[in-house]
């Protein structure tokens, strides 16, 4: 029993490793915009090659897609938004659609993508809805200020009290994420999926089933 109990503590321990490890993001490269269409367009470029990511819904206030042109809005002070959780690099860029009008939303990508985030700027007194699990990764002092991003009870949305910057992460795998939110002045996003190449969920299924047969090894030798 003692040798059944260690290698399912092992696999255990081997999974929490997994999820706790700093994920590096590959952050979108918005290359063209129509605020007043509600459109923009770009790439992302990851260790599985350029992935393609499309914006289309309500009219916005404006876009910034020229490298090194316009202001930065991710930066960061304590605590990080976009470095505080398990988030390495927040956008190196300053690639921003700013959303202005209330409405649904969506976001396109050419292949399905796994857990995808968003980098959020000035969300401030909006409600907002992805109609999935959704996961808060971090939030803190950032270019208008601090606020906190207030889960709802579905866990598939938030409530931005105060100036909300930070990571949200959309659990699973997508080939687009839909979401509905509240107007205001304007309220900033990004787009970005994992830099290395896996196939979904590769990592945590192969640890589990090293796990797995290390507990039949282990029978197998008691009997």
């Amino acid at each position: 029993m003692k040798y059944w109990l260690a290698g399912v503590c092992a696999g255990a321990m081997a999974l929490t490793a997994v999820s706790a490890q700093a994920v590096t993001i590959a952050w979108a490269d918005w290359t063209s915009a129509s605020p007043s269409l509600g459109l923009a367009n770009g790439s992302i470029a990851n260790g599985m090659g350029a992935v393609t990511v499309d914006y289309m819904g309500p009219a916005y206030t404006f876009a910034l897609v020229v490298p090194g042109g316009g202001t930065y809005y991710y930066t960061e002070g304590t605590p990080a938004p976009y470095t505080g959780g398990d988030v390495d690099n927040a956008p190196s860029e300053n690639d921003i659609l700013a959303l202005s009008t209330g409405g649904t939303s969506m976001i396109t990508f050419s292949v399905p993508v796994v857990n995808p985030v968003l980098a959020l700027v000035s969300w401030n007194g909006n409600t907002v809805d992805f109609g999935t699990p959704i996961e808060i990764v971090s939030f803190g002092a950032g270019f208008f200020g601090n606020g906190i991003p207030e889960l709802n009870m579905a866990g598939t949305g938030f409530f931005g009290n105060g100036e909300v910057h930070g990571i949200v992460r959309i659990l699973g795998t997508h080939d687009k994420i839909t979401f509905s939110h509240t107007g205001e002045f304007w309220h900033g996003l990004t787009v970005g999926i994992e830099a290395a190449a896996q196939a979904p969920e590769a990592a945590p299924l192969a640890l589990l089933g090293s796990a797995l047969a290390g507990v039949g090894f282990l029978a197998r030798r008691k009997r």
